[in-house]
């Protein structure tokens, strides 16, 4: 078993550290001893975590520590993006899978509400800077493409070392002491999972199965917590089924809970006039729009904004559609924004199936579904009454104007429309998302931009320049 102590030590400069050959100590006390090297020489006092795999007098003994708290230390769990990254391209462009929100929550907020724990995250490199992962010597990994339920995390938390549950061929999860570049899973007890889990494999996959999560996170949110009271102005269809945070505005709208649950978070508004559908969720701080027309398994997430009428639709976080228009079987990322007046079209005149770019294949896919809108990715724009045709996928930051149906395809940093597209130069690209995430109160930092270049970069190769 692994000890967690919360110790303080005394040192002189120039004395050394504490032997730590035996010991695996936080990557925040590396920093610490860092910090720790002043140059005038002083005694210095400190605080620090430390972890080893001994017990308390021995660890004592090891590093002369004055122990202060002792306890044992939670299981380390890690989200790993698995195979289904590439198919949910442009959103983990830029982000890891398990910060795509689907239901109320992401998957990263489901997996830690189950767990009763933080985790962290093995994704792309270029990503590490804003999610790095913190291994430790016993590591849980999860594939992030699957949502935690009952079953399955009462599974994860009974695994012991060199073991794994697998789904037909897929892992899910799996308890490793190895580096990451050395686990060989040919060395462990396969346990098959033979359940059924809501998975995200596909970008589709965020609003066809957001019904379905959204049921779930409710549940999980809502059980045992008293709802706020519902104002005597609002027409409440099954109030029951209605759950209101503390700080919640709203007046005068006709919520109908009876097709699904109707969460409404923390600072949020819906303003008057407005008719929601269940199952609907509007996240922290979110906003509906005067006299907007929400259908069922809709998600507005926090601090973004919707109005005109929305069907089956997604928003990540930070983004706008707040006019007139409709947004039907959509995704939108984070910092988008949808201009006045603009559609987009979730069904083939033909009532053929939609097919939607891969990014894996470099080619339009076979969705399986009738219905499919606009998949756009983070920081991207479009200019008042723009056309979208169905099973359209936009790249990250793009700007779309003019009139006519722009391609079914737009590349990331494209700017222009149905008469064609040239690249959007970074700098400008970046002087606009600093000025957008400012109003937010938002810093647009050396981390974002470094990743907002990695994805000019990469995908280069599918714009004309």
């Amino acid at each position: 078993m692994w000890w967690r102590c919360e110790a303080k030590a005394i040192t002189k400069i120039g004395s050394g550290k504490p032997d730590r050959r035996q010991t695996k100590i936080s990557i925040f006390t590396e920093k610490f001893w860092r910090w720790a090297r002043p140059k005038k020489k002083k005694n210095i006092n400190f605080r620090l975590q430390a972890f080893f795999k001994i017990g308390h007098e021995s660890a004592k003994k090891l590093c002369n520590f004055e122990f202060i708290k002792f306890k044992t230390q939670k299981m380390n769990y890690i989200l790993f993006d698995g195979p289904a990254r590439n198919a949910l391209l442009p959103f983990t462009f830029t982000r890891p899978v398990a910060d795509i929100r689907v239901g109320i929550l992401t998957i990263r907020e489901k997996w830690e509400k189950y767990l009763q724990t933080t985790s962290t995250t093995v994704t792309e490199q270029y990503l590490a800077m804003k999610y790095p992962m913190v291994e430790m010597e016993e590591n849980v990994m999860i594939n992030a493409s699957y949502l935690p339920n009952d079953i399955l995390v009462e599974m994860i938390k009974n695994l012991e070392k060199n073991q794994a549950i697998f789904k037909d061929d897929q892992v899910i999860a799996f308890f490793t002491t190895d580096d990451q570049e050395d686990v060989d899973f040919d060395t462990y007890e396969a346990i098959e999972f033979d359940q059924d889990c809501l998975t995200i494999e596909n970008t589709w996959d965020i609003f066809q199965k957001n019904d379905a999560a959204l049921r779930e996170d409710f549940i999980l949110l809502t059980q045992g917590e008293q709802s706020e009271r519902i104002p005597k102005s609002v027409n409440a269809i099954n109030p029951e089924n209605i759950f209101i945070e503390e700080g919640a505005s709203l007046e005068f709208v006709t919520l109908n809970a009876s097709t699904g649950p109707i969460y409404i978070g923390r600072n949020s508004e819906i303003m008057e006039g407005s008719v929601i559908r269940g199952p609907f969720a509007l996240c922290e701080g979110a906003q509906v729009k005067l006299g907007t027309k929400v259908y069922g398994a809709t998600t507005v997430g926090p601090h973004s904004r919707i109005g005109g009428e929305v069907n089956n639709s997604v928003l990540f976080g930070y983004s706008n559609k707040g006019h007139d228009g409709f947004l039907g079987n959509s995704v939108l990322g984070e910092w988008c924004n949808i201009g006045a007046d603009s559609n987009n079209s979730n069904l083939k005149n033909n009532y053929e199936e939609v097919k939607l770019w891969s990014y894996e294949t470099e080619n339009f896919a076979k969705t399986g579904l009738q219905f499919c809108g606009l998949m756009m990715g983070d920081h991207s724009k479009c200019g008042i009454n723009t056309m979208f045709n169905t099973g359209t996928v936009i790249g990250v930051s793009t700007n779309i104007f003019g009139s006519g149906f722009p391609r079914n395809f737009v590349p990331s940093f494209s700017w222009g429309g149905a008469s064609g597209f040239s690249t959007y130069l970074t700098k400008k690209a970046f002087e606009t998302a600093r000025i957008v995430m400012g109003r937010r109160g938002i810093e647009f930092d050396d981390k974002e931009q470094y990743i907002l270049e990695q994805v000019f970069e990469e995908t280069k190769k599918w714009r004309k320049e």
